[in-house]
């Protein structure tokens, strides 16, 4: 093996309930002894969704039944409009079925929107149960899988409805990427870039020295280029469990990409592709309000533009747009804390309206760029 394709751990550092990230190629095997022993389980619930139940749900409950523990597999319907209380009230009578009890785990396996449903499941199924993370997209690897948040929709907004509940560990094998298609692995790089974006200049010029090699998964690009997205969230997380000040960095993009979720009823644009479309309008923002240097938007435009990722928002009313940041997580009376940058690698909160975020032009409509 290459030193490039070594396993490699990252850890988030909370106390007591502190965690490892175990990052490797060709690993998933072995994933049930390191699960046994971070959770001292004698039962799994593997959630997943068909897909990927069929790829890879095989070889994991193979590997947790050697390391004796009894397991059961459960399917959930994939994507964010599956992450809604009625799918978690479904999810905790099967749970019960299993005899699930507070000697089970629960494992994740797939996406974001799996980890975010099942992990809402861990948090509030007996008062809490053990939870582990095994992502098995880009995005779920260095964002939605790190940082226990979990949490399902409601028909107003995003993730309005959750808990911080942390894994036990979050086990990744980049093995399981090979079955994604061209546009999910993009829409995973735009959260790779992100963590480059707010918190390191030099990684974000890794990328765009090796923006093809990631997207065409060369693990010997991928591997590290994924343990410092890994880093910079657990350094992040580390810090601020609870997002009450350096935490709220990760937003950067969220603001608009939720909006733009809602506005698109949660089809036809992927996470990733929505917090590309925010990233781009924030550098564009932060341009104008003169927290960022000329020439920052441009760049990093340009680095989600060679990855295939859209950097313009959808057409739609400004008064759509004011009303979907209403609900915004954020929101403290009537201001949101929105993620600028002051330059590629550093970013910070500012409080602003929804106004101030999306200033009136004419027509009333938002495009990817604003005048003002």
């Amino acid at each position: 093996m290459t030193p490039a394709l070594r396993p490699r751990t990252v850890e988030v550092c909370l106390g007591e309930r502190s965690y490892p990230i175990y990052l490797g190629a060709g690993t998933l095997a072995a994933a049930g002894d390191a699960i046994a022993r971070h959770t001292k389980a004698s039962h799994a619930v593997v959630v997943s969704v068909a897909g990927v139940g069929r790829r890879y749900a095989g070889t994991l409950l193979r590997s947790l039944r050697q390391a004796g523990l009894r397991t059961t597999r459960i399917d959930v319907p994939d994507g964010d409009a599956a992450k809604t209380l009625r799918q978690a009230a479904r999810l905790y009578e099967r749970l019960l079925a299993s005899h699930a009890d507070r000697g089970s785990v629960v494992v994740a396996l797939g996406g974001g929107a799996v980890g975010d449903l099942a992990g809402f499941a861990a948090a509030t199924y007996l008062r809490g149960v053990a939870f582990v993370q095994v992502p098995t997209t880009i995005l779920a690897m260095v964002d939605a899988s790190i940082g226990g948040k979990v949490a399902v929709n409601l028909p107003r907004g995003k993730n309005l409805i959750g808990a911080f509940h942390q894994p036990r560990l979050v086990w990744i094998d980049v093995a399981t990427l090979r079955s994604l298609p061209l546009r999910a692995r993009a829409a995973g790089l735009a959260e790779v870039v992100k963590a480059a974006a707010i918190r390191d200049a030099g990684f974000f010029g890794d990328l765009e020295r090796d923006a093809e090699r990631l997207l065409a998964l060369d693990d010997v690009a991928l591997l590290p280029a994924l343990e410092r997205a890994c880093a910079i969230k657990a350094e992040i997380v580390s810090r601020d469990e609870r997002e009450e000040g350096l935490r709220m960095l990760l937003n950067f993009g969220h603001t608009l990409a939720h909006a733009v979720e809602f506005l698109m009823g949660y089809r036809k644009v992927l996470h990733g592709e929505a917090v590309s479309m925010g990233m781009a309008f924030a550098a564009r923002r932060s341009e104008q309000l003169g927290c960022a240097p000329a020439g920052t938007a441009a760049r990093l435009c340009a680095l989600l533009e060679r990855l295939g990722l859209p950097t313009e928002l959808p057409d739609r009313p400004r008064s759509a747009y004011l009303a979907a940041l209403k609900v915004d997580k954020k929101r403290r009376d009537t201001r949101i804390h929105y993620i600028v940058l002051r330059g590629i690698g550093r970013a910070e909160a500012v409080p602003l309206t929804a106004a101030e975020i999306l200033p009136a032009r004419a027509g009333g409509r938002v495009p990817g760029e604003v005048e003002v």
